[in-house]
């Protein structure tokens, strides 16, 4: 027995639960109901401010409290409050959800939310998936011989000492992993030769951190190749800097998605259904599209014409492996300590 299957017992015969637990599940919401998303910050904050909380505050009278910051606090203050959450909608990435769904922490998704059933298969999965944003290769086209299109190009010797690797844990890092072990003809439950291929790379120019830094390092001349996001890369190439390219590799894209989950005995379960679906309308999907990049998750929105070239195309999210997502995530501790010792060491 599993400690969710013990919980739902426990909830079930109504022992020691506290007092959350026992009223009815899914009681209307009435004015001065609050409800308590956990979410990042900057453009996604702003524009669930905008899309999402604004309709639900109209329709019901109820306040709405963010807990900002980065996903693995917030990941480590919901497991701290398994049974007993503060949080009503928690935002986790693709592997946090579906581990979280698994230990308890949050509720597998179901057509509760109306939208659920436009959603992408890969988007059901640990919640509701709400925003695509794979990793891929970015560099700079000018100091490329020829387009990228494998995730082997970055073997090429004319990315030698030139390469801003992605530190690990974290989704870029993540990607590294993965797709280097997949491109070498392993996957995800075998790493020994991903290690081995990205030590080949060594020395770096430098390992990175996040998105502006790895930028930074391109226009500062001190890398030209890094592993990010697809829609950073995008956005920057648009805006800052047109010399960077994004591969789209044979091997496909690896996935990477931000998904909405609500926790098990939220307070507020019809609110946080409520808000997911918001959250999956066309006005919100477009402002993702527009402000972040971001690709929908759901299959009955509209596209930009202006936009066609920057988000995926169905063929694309077809392309992306599937890794089992749940072994991924058992196996960060020893991941970053063997990543520590043999790439950034």
């Amino acid at each position: 027995m599993n400690r969710r299957t013990f919980g739902k017992l426990v909830l079930g015969a109504g022992v020691l639960a506290p007092f959350h637990f026992v009223r009815p599940a899914l009681a209307q919401p009435a004015p001065g109901d609050e409800l308590v998303v956990g979410i990042w910050g900057g453009v996604q904050e702003r524009i669930v401010r905008e899309y999402v909380e604004k309709p639900l505050v109209e329709k019901y009278g109820c306040t709405v409290s963010y807990v900002l910051g980065g996903t693995g606090e917030r990941r480590a203050r919901a497991y701290a409050e398994r049974g007993r959450p503060s949080f009503d909608v928690l935002y986790l990435n693709i592997f946090e959800s579906r581990q979280a769904v698994a230990d308890g922490v949050t509720q597998a998704p179901t057509d509760a939310v109306p939208q659920f059933e436009n959603l992408y298969d890969m988007a059901k999965l640990g919640g509701y998936g709400v925003a695509l944003n794979p990793v891929t290769i970015a560099y700079k086209g000018s100091k490329a011989s020829a387009p990228i299109t494998s995730w082997k190009d970055i073997w090429k010797d004319e990315w030698k000492g030139r390469i801003a690797w992605p530190t690990y844990p974290g989704a870029e890092g993540t990607a590294g992993l993965l797709m280097t072990s997949l491109a070498w003809g392993g996957d995800e439950k075998n790493l020994d030769l991903a290690f081995q291929k990205i030590q080949e790379l060594k020395p770096f120019a430098a390992l990175q951190t996040s998105a502006d830094q790895a930028f930074q390092m391109f226009d500062q001349d001190i890398a030209d190749l890094t592993i990010e996001f697809g829609s950073l890369s995008r956005k920057q190439s648009d805006t800052v800097n047109s010399d960077i390219a994004i591969a789209d590799p044979t091997e496909g894209l690896c996935p990477a998605m931000n998904v909405a989950c609500i926790t098990e005995g939220a307070r507020n379960q019809v609110l946080a259904e409520e808000w997911i679906n918001l959250h999956l309308s066309e006005a919100c999907m477009q402002a993702y599209m527009r402000e972040a990049y971001y690709s929908p998750t759901v299959k009955n929105v509209a596209i930009p014409d202006d936009f066609k070239d920057k988000l995926l195309t169905p063929e694309q999210i077809g392309r992306m492996p599937a890794f089992d997502w749940e072994y991924v995530a058992q196996q960060q501790t020893a991941w970053s300590s063997r990543f520590n010792r043999e790439i950034a060491g």
